[in-house]
């Protein structure tokens, strides 16, 4: 069962390998991690190597001689509960003031790779993506 998980690591690799070559310059690789993964899953362990891979992948393609040009970025997302219709179906009563919404997301990126990259997180990071009380936050993760 722990290696069903290397899905993500093996999706992961491969669309880092593909950035290393083809992304443009400024452009910006997202990679999916999982927010409850910050604090170890000891029911989850597979779900959990899994993303702790994630987050090595990501912090080393920022790093000199990744292969990704310098004004590129790697960056981690590491969501709780994202508003999605399978979320919905599979979890009816939970608190949906505290689920991200994917316009959040989508609102996020296309400003981290036009004209607002200034406000984009440096390449590397792993950014936390919050829902409290219908309020959607970013805060970086530290180790």
């Amino acid at each position: 069962k722990i290696w069903k998980q290397q899905v993500s690591i093996w999706t992961s690799s491969i669309s880092s390998h593909l950035t290393t070559r083809h992304l443009k310059e400024g452009g910006l690789l997202t990679l999916a991690r999982a927010k409850a993964a910050l604090d170890g899953i000891p029911g989850m362990i597979g779900y959990g190597m899994a993303k702790g891979a994630i987050h090595q992948l990501c912090q080393n393609l920022a790093g000199e001689n990744s292969g990704m040009l310098p004004s590129s970025a790697a960056i981690a997302m590491l969501p709780v509960t994202l508003d999605m219709p399978m979320n919905r179906k599979s979890m009816p009563h939970a608190d949906l003031s505290a689920w991200i919404p994917l316009e959040f997301l989508v609102e996020t990126f296309h400003n981290w790779i036009t004209g607002k990259k200034k406000n984009r997180s440096s390449s590397g990071s792993l950014i936390q993506v919050v829902t409290t009380g219908g309020k959607t936050e970013l805060t970086p993760a530290y180790f």
